[in-house]
């Protein structure tokens, strides 16, 4: 078992199965580019374990605490991390994360969206510590996104 491996197990957690996509839903794209030592990766919702799209969804601020966007957060680094392994075999081949691009969906009026990608960030530094965990970042609202999901994230990483 891998480094990180042992760590996801650690704190008690799961990556999750592939995505299950909505029935008719079909993407024109890769949920993981390499290209050479860049990995990019494109924008992840929550999953649950089995794959399905975590619930509730919403906008932050009217139909989802800021509490609970920040745990959905959380479940967007287990959903991309599995994408991850998926495409590279081994988590500890992960050798820098150089960007994080958050993008919450925002009611009227909600400005907190650094709070809700910090959920994202602190499961990523605990799992991968400073040096390889540290990221420039952006948390920025968006007035909707796919499916009604609250929280969406983009990542570039090398390895």
């Amino acid at each position: 078992m891998s480094r990180t491996d042992k760590k996801i197990e650690e704190l008690g957690l799961v990556l999750p199965s592939e995505l299950k996509l909505p029935p008719g839903v079909v993407l024109p794209f890769p949920w993981v580019s390499v290209r050479g030592n860049r990995v990019y990766i494109s924008g992840h919702g929550p999953q649950e374990e089995d794959g399905s799209m975590s619930e509730p969804t919403g906008q932050v601020g009217s139909d989802v605490s800021i509490e609970k966007a920040r745990e959905l957060a959380e479940k967007t680094a287990l959903s991309m991390l599995g994408s991850l392994k998926r495409e590279l075999g081994d988590l500890d081949r992960i050798k820098a994360w150089n960007r994080v691009f958050g993008m919450v969906n925002s009611a009227p009026g909600f400005d907190k969206q650094p709070l809700v990608i910090n959920g994202f960030s602190e499961l990523i530094l605990e799992i991968f510590g400073p040096e390889i965990g540290r990221h420039a970042r952006s948390a920025v609202g968006m007035a909707g996104l796919p499916f009604g999901i609250p929280v969406e994230i983009e990542a570039e990483i090398e390895i």
